[in-house]
């Protein structure tokens, strides 16, 4: 059973002019050439799809979907695809160009994309999730490619959907196409360390930045919105190294232990009761309002878009904000955590650990050779490590918050190498 996130803000900020706000401040920094700026800032293909899909009674439903191709500067474009109701372009746009910029700022030869389909997964049959994703990988056949845009999980979507995409796009070329999509299940070509490694880049970067706040982990408090794939690895690798989790939510509510929740004993809970935490024992009930305003060290927004807004960032007492989900802080709040001395370790850092280890099951999947998973967590831990070093060192040179110089790391590799292969 896929993970179903809580709802966004129903009033939440465009996400696309949320992106492009932080895209001038840091342009502006840089100072940006017009020409490169205009390149830079509108994605390279929008195509949206009408996919006819045959339901279990017969009758034949459409569904709109979505597939933005932001930049192809640095290689071929690479991002998720999700199944939701809520899904809208500008959103859409948004996630891949976030995508060019998390590519960018880890350093691996991606540009960004970012697809969706307007539907409720958790509504519909397995057999009619199949169809709609074989009928959307066949209305997208020439623009997905190995070498072109390769797809990967978002919400909504798994291994198994990854697994029939791989499947649809292979027939249409005659041969088993393995590196066409990540987030595969292993037996398909999957990458080990594949499932915890946006999670495992979150605690990466909490620990990095715990480090430069001289926080020590073994005397810090955390609360973590989402317990999805995402938030759970998170808590259970900061747990190991010491963190105390005092809150956990998800879209059944919020839990909260003084004492600390026991982050293994919730994991099982959750996993054997439909992947929720509804009727966990090992907390309380709190107002999920109140988590990410909760008297905690650190706090990591692990769900939806949005969460943080003017509307409670007043409220937040936390030290560190390190962002597991993909914009969870809106434009408007960012002056406010900024003026109260929050660090805010960026969506496009902090969880860039999956598209880190996505890479690296599209190289195992080219080589035709596996790594183990040591090497994987190695490589990958590394490569957090040295990008957050990056993005902390352009925030003391240019004396901005961590946001913008995670912006300004990526849009300078961007444009640097948009020169160096001579523009248009």
């Amino acid at each position: 059973m896929l993970y179903k996130e809580p709802a966004p803000i129903k009033d939440r900020e465009n996400p696309f002019e949320s992106m492009m706000s932080r895209f001038n401040i840091a342009a502006e920094v840089l100072g940006l050439d017009e020409e490169t700026y205009n390149v830079l800032k509108s994605p390279t293909r929008q195509v949206i799809v009408n996919v006819p899909v045959t339901m279990d009674d017969g009758k034949v439903r459409v569904f709109e979907g979505y597939r933005v191709v932001h930049s192809t500067i640095l290689g071929p474009s690479k991002g998720g695809i999700r199944f939701a109701p809520d899904v809208f372009l500008d959103e859409v746009k948004a996630l891949a160009a976030w995508m060019t910029w998390k590519c960018a700022v880890v350093d691996i030869p991606y540009g960004g994309a970012k697809g969706g389909i307007i539907c409720d997964p958790y509504t519909m049959s397995a057999g009619e999730i199949e169809r709609l994703t074989r009928a959307y990988t066949q209305s997208l056949v020439d623009i997905f490619g190995p070498d072109q845009d390769i797809p990967a999980p978002d919400m909504g979507t798994g291994p198994r959907e990854m697994a029939w995409l791989m499947d649809e796009y292979s027939k249409t070329k005659g041969s088993t196409v393995h590196a066409v999509v990540t987030g595969k299940p292993l037996v398909l070509g999957g990458s080990l360390g594949r499932v915890e490694a946006t999670g495992r880049g979150v605690m990466v970067s909490a620990m990095a930045a715990m480090d430069k706040l001289g926080m020590d982990p073994s005397k810090s408090t955390a609360a973590i919105q989402g317990f999805g794939n995402v938030g759970s690895w998170a808590a259970k690798l900061m747990a190991e190294r010491g963190v105390k989790i005092l809150g956990i939510s998800d879209v059944s509510g919020a839990y909260w232990n003084d004492n600390g929740i026991d982050i293994e004993d919730a994991i099982n809970y959750k996993n054997a009761h439909n992947g929720r935490l509804e009727g966990y024992k090992g907390a309380e009930l709190m107002d999920p309002d109140e988590l990410l305003t909760s008297k905690v060290d650190v706090i990591i927004p692990a769900a939806v878009e949005d969460v943080i807004t003017i509307e409670n960032v007043d409220k937040i007492q936390a030290r560190l904000i390190v962002e597991g989900a993909n914009g969870p802080t809106s434009y408007k709040a960012d002056k406010i955590i900024n003026e109260k001395g929050i660090m805010v370790v960026p969506d496009i850092l902090a969880n860039s650990g999956g598209v880190t280890v996505s890479y690296f099951e599209w190289v195992q999947n080219r080589m035709g050779f596996k790594w183990t998973l040591e090497r994987v967590n190695e490589r990958a831990e590394r490569i957090m490590n040295e990008s957050f070093e990056r993005v902390y060192a352009a925030s003391q040179k240019y004396n901005v918050p961590m946001r913008i110089a995670a912006y300004i790391v990526a849009i300078d590799k961007v444009a640097m190498t948009y020169k160096y292969r001579g523009g248009f």
